[in-house]
């Protein structure tokens, strides 16, 4: 797996986004007022309390108690740590039970986006919007293309900067603030 998503401003947070499907998965559960890049250095920031590489069968196994703990540790990692550890431990489990554990099973062997966005909406946390964006970042970042995944991605397959799908740099995070503040301003 390689891919050029890089803007949270740490490198090996970078890195671990671009490793970790597991990762991946939870800066995007994350991703929900709260800074983007923020919601994108907690896998990072959570591997580095657990001090092991972030596995679904792994943070599954803790109880959702202990998992709180880690995101509610200073500084914590996200807005709202108790929902979003409980969020992430239901993520965790869901894949888990339903794809033992591997993250790249929920897109393996699909020949249509639909179905993607029919497995995407079915993991604890994911929504409409949240489904589109990520598929427009598997397809964007991860090359991961299935027939109709800009139909499912809607204008989040578009170019310019729209969402996570488009950043690859710290540069095009401040791209993607400024086309957001202005659309704000618009209405």
């Amino acid at each position: 797996m390689s891919s050029s998503l890089r803007f949270t401003g740490d490198h090996e947070a970078d890195d671990l986004l671009n490793s970790n499907f597991v990762a991946l998965l939870i800066g995007m559960l994350l991703d929900q007022q709260f800074p983007i890049e923020r919601a994108f250095v907690a896998p990072y920031r959570l591997q580095q309390r657990l001090g092991f590489e972030l596995e679904a069968a792994a943070l599954a196994k803790f109880s959702t108690e202990a998992l709180v703990q880690y995101f509610s540790e200073k500084p914590a990692l996200h807005r709202f740590p108790k929902l979003m550890a409980e969020r992430t431990h239901a993520l965790c489990h869901y894949l888990v039970e339903h794809y033992d554990g591997n993250p790249d099973e929920v897109w393996a062997n699909i020949s249509d986006a639909s179905e993607l966005r029919q497995r995407l909406l079915a993991l604890p946390g994911f929504g409409e919007k949240k489904v589109q964006i990520f598929v427009a970042l598997l397809a964007k970042r991860f090359g991961i293309t299935p027939h109709g995944w800009k139909d499912v991605a809607g204008h989040y397959a578009d170019a310019g900067f729209h969402s996570v799908a488009d950043l690859d740099s710290p540069e095009a995070l401040s791209k993607l603030r400024t086309q957001r503040a202005q659309a704000r301003k618009a209405k």
